[in-house]
């Protein structure tokens, strides 16, 4: 049982908290349920501003999880967050069902996952931070992207692999990038600003900065660097920036 209790919370007494409050208001339906959690979950989250949490959103270690202004977690999301925690910037969106872990029983204290503001994780991702995630400003995620920052070592033949530890080198995903849909990014890599990741993708080495990459493995595919569009005649492009 105290085994269990540590890998949900900081203490007995905060599960006991954090549980109480997730269960009172967790399961409330439509925007009732929004309001109530935008106030209540202050009592076990930080919460900067406004922020948006439908029902079903299971999390833990809540302490150490904080959402900027106007961030917004869709049902079915799942945060875990230990030792370095979770932080969400302003204005960035989790989509439904979307997964971000720091299971660290090994102790790792570069363990943790922040992302910045006008980001958008997409639905059914993955992000395991026991390395450390760091993802920059307005990047977004399409469905099904995975972003796992730990790995098995599996060196020696005459040993099991889950006896020969794990690396832990962390990624860093910069500003204005957009990852495809089901792309993988592997632990170590760094994706350079306003780079795309094509879908399907995977990332095994750095990406360098305003570069379309693509592949299994990765390769740099292109520069982005405005002399080549790829828009067929008559395909309408819509700017989403207000004038």
């Amino acid at each position: 049982m105290g085994l269990y209790v540590s890998r949900q919370a900081s203490s007995l007494g905060r599960y006991a908290l954090e549980q109480f409050v997730l269960a009172l208001f967790g399961w409330v339906p439509t925007i009732l349920g929004l309001g109530l959690r935008a106030l209540a979950y202050r009592l076990i989250m930080r919460l900067e501003g406004i922020v948006g949490i439908e029902r079903g959103v299971r999390i833990r270690f809540a302490d150490r999880i904080r959402l900027g202004r106007g961030a917004y977690l869709d049902e079915g999301v799942y945060l875990h967050a230990c030792p370095r925690g979770i932080e969400i910037g302003p204005g960035t969106f989790i989509m439904h069902h979307a997964e971000l872990h720091v299971y660290n029983f090994r102790r790792m204290p570069q363990a943790g996952i922040r992302i910045g503001r006008d980001s958008l994780i997409g639905e059914f991702n993955v992000l395991r931070g026991q390395g450390g995630i760091r993802i920059g400003d307005r990047v977004y995620f399409a469905p099904l992207v995975q972003v796992l920052a730990v790995n098995h070592v599996f060196d020696d033949p005459a040993r099991p692999f889950v006896e020969q530890g794990i690396t832990a080198q962390g990624i860093v995903i910069e500003d204005d990038v957009w990852v495809g849909a089901g792309a993988i990014v592997l632990d170590g890599v760094r994706i350079g600003r306003g780079s795309v990741i094509a879908a399907g993708a995977v990332v095994a080495e750095d990406v360098p900065p305003h570069s379309l990459a693509g592949g299994v493995p990765a390769r740099v595919l292109r520069q982005i660097d405005g002399t080549w569009r790829a828009t067929p005649e008559g395909v309408r492009v819509y700017n989403t920036v207000e004038r």
